[in-house]
């Protein structure tokens, strides 16, 4: 098969996030959440270690939570699509977004970080900023006020009245997923970014 075809064949969903127990339920990890629905809705384990990350896949899709901390992730995802030969246009990025209301959902084909160091990382290592990327809202009404420090927040969990925003949220999130591998990045924008 040639490498053109590997590439248009192989698709990479990567959630960002933090390892290790300390971080697991904190609203920084909601992109490894939704990895893990999709890995349960497609029967994968995501044992496989492959370029410091736990990885999975179904068929032509992998599935990946870089183990590098979230301002790193970008060393993680250029060795994935190297190794297995993707294009960057075939890799989604998943990851939360402390400028979106808890629980909404935006998805776009390119574009900047926007100030989030996981995605900046990322695109710094791919070397370029058209990358598709579904981010999942992690605002609640306890935001900091603007200019305020969020690193505290947004390695904070969620609270317990926020749980089922988030859950249902995640949820959404991998069907958008399933959505963007099934049918494109603007289907998948059409039905999630409303």
């Amino acid at each position: 098969m040639a490498h053109e075809e590997l590439q248009a064949d192989r698709a990479l969903v990567c959630g960002l996030g933090n390892p290790g127990a300390r971080y697991r339920d904190t609203r920084h990890n909601v992109g490894f959440r939704v990895i893990e629905e999709l890995a349960r809705r497609c029967g994968v384990e995501l044992g496989e270690r492959l370029c410091g990350a736990r990885v999975g896949r179904s068929g032509r899709l992998v599935l990946a939570q870089p183990r590098t901390y979230m301002n790193r992730s970008g060393h993680a995802v250029r060795c994935l699509v190297e190794s297995l030969e993707i294009a960057p246009q075939r890799v989604l990025i998943v990851y939360d977004e402390v400028h979106l209301p808890l629980g909404r959902l935006r998805l776009r084909r390119r574009g900047s970080p926007a100030g989030h160091r996981g995605m900046a990382s990322v695109l710094e290592s791919l070397g370029t900023d058209e990358v598709p990327r579904l981010r999942v809202g992690i605002a609640g009404e306890d935001l900091p006020a603007p200019g305020e420090e969020l690193v505290d927040y947004v390695l904070s969990p969620f609270s317990a009245a926020e749980e089922d925003v988030i859950a249902a949220a995640v949820e959404r999130a991998a069907e958008a997923c399933q959505r963007w591998l099934e049918d494109g990045i603007e289907a998948a924008m059409q039905e999630f970014n409303a």
